[in-house]
């Protein structure tokens, strides 16, 4: 491990608060009390800076210069600081440095570069490519081609203006005929469909409203850090969640930057790990946001022959009629094809033109004659076989863009001269051949490429598309191979515990596609493959018919997630579903016939008489759901790491995809619910506070197998030989098979009292059945010898 590891200091616990105009740094202020009663000793605020207006978010920043206005200004930050700290609360706040909003009449720095050009003070701030715009901006902001779209256009003063969108004339030009205007400006006013092909500016995976910016750049660094930093610096905040590091151009020498500006405070970095991928060990932070962590949460209590079984059914069921067999895998690959040649052709044709120029140029012979429609077919066929988001400068490239992918991509081309691209591109990837400025640009170009396609194939596709668990599919998942057996979980919190001991944890978050009570509800289906069957079997065609299996089988298993909820909510999330899968209709190519079809199905079937059914089934299966949901919960909450907790999750909190997952939530002090979520969530979360050292950096992570026929079924560890969690899995097979039928656990020597409130007192080998008798889950402390 590195010697620029954080300082030492670090939360025991965080609380994420996603601020918004509804839910102003005022608002958190009042529920700072509430909030500390819980046991954390930070808030985890969403974006402050200035964004733009009326954003539920605040990731499309506008100004880093100041704090949000409509949050209540730095004034409102300061004063919730100062509440926070009179809780003996700390503040960590999530930070956007790979870009902002392109929204010219908000951003100033943006308007300053429309209106003067590359020569402009802030041109080095956005990652444009003037040559191939022709010296202009591509901006896709209208609503048809121009001839149909003209008289919408007006001149205002020094201000062309279109609808709700401004943009600044460049001085001299007011007067001139609207064809000459517009050709003598810096930028170019086009079809909003036009962005798929023309678009000369990096932007944030493939949404055109958010600018990449140039943090590489000291300048641009310092410019956008400053305010961040002074509020490091005077104890407002004391730690930063970094947002989407993959998108930058040099994650390690930013991450290497922001540590030396910071001091080394507490940070983490929202990294998706694939399954198995290592987080750089060179990297100054204290580690991810957590999403690595839920994956492996998540697949305790996911059962791996009940999956298998479930597979085989949607295979049947759906899969056939809608995406070729229902392989993970092939999925993905077919989804990135689809990316590459639709949302980033853009990026593809940038990048081709690099690689284009360095075969030209170079006086490697084995360069030349490279046809640019070879480079581009290369470039896309190594593409859709990285397994991981993009190489990094810190880690051998060669062990992402493999020989075995470059192999698969030969055989793309009919003739093996040809084939021959796929080895320059490769070979360039991995700096084979020099590291003058336009060869470090296509290393750069291809990672940043990498990362966009990694997140819109697997997150906005193919999580959308193959959906025999819908619980699996989830950012940082692998809803090809879900469980996660106790021994690679241990396995797994013992590298946390020795590389990564602050890194952080999460199993709901802001993005989380499913809430963790939604998704442990969901896990329950592989524990009765075949209930779930008979049940869709009964409500097949019962609530008229669905436009496609997929989506039926995808719409069933939201509401049994879900439990009974508001038909807008559902419906609102399934138009998203299929939008996002883009089989038969799509964000830019909507099929109104077709998402009327989803809409009448969801109000007749999974939100009509039909729903009742699968209510009924939820109902019959709640023991084990919450099995599941206070199994999670724990597990999460005294692992390794720093655990996050999401606004309102310390309660039962059933939510799908953004924006419902966003929505303002009631804070309210109250008793605890007896040995529910809550009273599991602030009885860790007191343990954690009141023993740091158990849980942090220094402690210890010590796997406990239970003994007897159902081992299998109890999930134990210890921390630090003080705290020991206990939780059932699979409690559904368990109750088939007869119980815990004297399994037991040997508990570590001493006296260990029931840390739920119970006043129960146990030592040597307990009984499962008694020590899990009044809930699924258990946590003790050691008590002084």
């Amino acid at each position: 491990m590195t010697s620029e590891r954080p300082d030492p200091a670090v939360p025991t616990a965080t609380y994420r608060l996603q601020l918004q105009p509804a839910f102003p740094f005022g608002a958190a202020v009042d529920a700072v009390p509430y909030v500390a009663s819980l046991g954390v000793s930070h808030l985890h605020l969403s974006p402050v800076l200035e964004a733009v207006p009326g954003s539920q978010h605040g990731y499309d920043v506008v100004d880093h210069t100041r704090v949000r206005e409509e949050l209540g200004g730095e004034r409102g930050l300061r004063e919730l600081a100062r509440t926070a700290r009179e809780h003996g609360l700390g503040l960590i706040v999530d930070i956007v440095p790979n870009h902002m909003a392109m929204s010219p009449r908000h951003n100033r720095a943006l308007w300053e570069v429309l209106r003067e050009g590359p020569a402009a003070r802030h041109a080095r701030w956005f990652d444009i490519d003037w040559e191939a715009g022709g010296g202009q901006v591509l901006l896709p902001v209208l609503g048809g081609p121009l001839g149909t779209e003209a008289p919408h256009l007006e001149v205002d003063g020094d201000v062309l203006r279109y609808h709700d969108h401004a943009f600044p004339l460049r001085e001299g030009t007011a007067g001139l005929p609207l064809p000459r205007l517009l050709d003598a400006q810096w930028y170019r006013p086009v079809w909003w469909r036009l962005a798929r092909t023309e678009l000369n500016y990096r932007r944030f995976f493939s949404i055109s409203e958010l600018i990449g910016v140039r943090v590489e750049d000291p300048e641009v660094f310092e410019a956008t850090h400053a305010k961040i930093l002074q509020l490091l610096r005077e104890g407002v905040v004391d730690g930063l969640r970094v947002d989407h590091p993959d998108g930058l151009a040099d994650p390690d020498g930013y991450l290497r930057r922001l540590h030396r500006a910071t001091g080394g405070r507490w940070t983490v970095v929202e990294k998706i790990l694939a399954d198995g991928e290592a987080l750089p060990a060179s990297w100054p932070v204290a580690g991810t946001t957590g999403y690595d962590a839920l994956r492996h949460v998540d697949g305790l209590f996911t059962d791996p022959a009940g999956f298998g079984e479930l597979l085989a059914r949607y295979r049947r069921y759906a899969a056939p009629r809608t995406d070729r067999g229902g392989d993970w895998a092939a999925t993905v690959r077919r989804a990135a094809h689809q990316v590459l040649t639709h949302e980033l052709a853009a990026e593809v044709d940038r990048l081709t033109r690099v690689a284009g120029r360095l075969c030209a140029t170079s006086p490697e012979l084995a360069l030349r004659d490279r046809a640019p429609w070879a480079l581009r077919t290369a470039l896309r066929e190594l593409l859709v076989r990285l397994e991981v988001y993009r190489p990094y400068a810190s880690v051998d490239a060669a062990s992402v863009v493999t020989e075995e992918a470059a192999a698969e991509a030969r055989l793309a081309f009919a003739v093996p001269e040809e084939a021959g691209a796929v080895d320059v591109v490769r070979d360039l990837v991995l700096g084979r051949y020099g590291d003058g400025p336009e060869h470090v640009e296509f290393r750069t170009r291809f990672a940043q490429t990498a990362s966009a396609l990694r997140a819109k194939s697997v997150e906005d596709t193919a999580f959308y598309r193959y959906v025999p668990l819908l619980s699996a599919t989830e950012v940082g998942g692998n809803p090809g191979d879900p469980a996660v057996s106790p021994e690679r979980f241990h396995a797994y919190c013992a590298r946390v515990q020795r590389d990564w001991p602050s890194t952080g944890t999460v199993v709901s978050t802001h993005d989380t596609k499913r809430s963790a009570d939604v998704r442990a509800a969901l896990q329950v289906l592989t524990e009765s493959p075949e209930r779930w069957a008979g049940v869709l079997a009964e409500v097949a065609g019962a609530g008229g018919d669905a436009p496609d299996a997929q989506l039926a089988w995808a719409a069933w298993q939201t509401v049994f997630g879900l439990g009974p909820a508001e038909e807008e909510r559902v419906r609102e999330a399934l138009l998203k579903h299929v939008r996002e899968a883009g089989l038969y209709t799509s964000w830019t190519e909507q099929e109104p016939a077709y998402e009327e079809a989803v809409a009448r199905f969801v109000a007749a079937g999974p939100c009509g008489a039909p729903g009742g059914r699968v209510a009924a089934l939820r109902a019959s299966l709640e023991p084990h759901i919450r099995a599941n949901v206070l199994g999670t919960a724990l597990v999460q909450l005294t692992m390794p790491g720093v655990p996050d907790l999401y606004q309102g999750t310390e309660h039962e909190y059933r939510a799908l995809v953004d924006p419902d997952n966003r929505r303002p939530v009631r804070f309210a002090a109250g008793g605890s619910d007896g040995d529910g979520k809550e009273a599991v969530t602030r009885a860790a979360l007191r343990l954690r506070a009141r023993w740091p050292d158990v849980f942090g950096g220094t402690a210890s992570y010590d796997p406990l197998p239970a003994e007897g026929p159902a081992a299998s079924h109890c999930l134990a560890f210890v921390r630090s030989g003080k705290a020991l969690t206990a939780v059932t899995r699979l409690s559904l097979r368990l109750a088939e098979a007869g119980g815990w039928r004297g399994t037991r656990l040997p508990l570590p020597p001493g006296r260990w009292a029931d840390a739920l409130g119970t006043g129960r007192e146990f030592s040597g080998d307990a009984r499962l059945e008694e020590l899990l008798e009044r809930s699924p889950v258990a946590l003790l402390e050691r008590l002084p010898d």
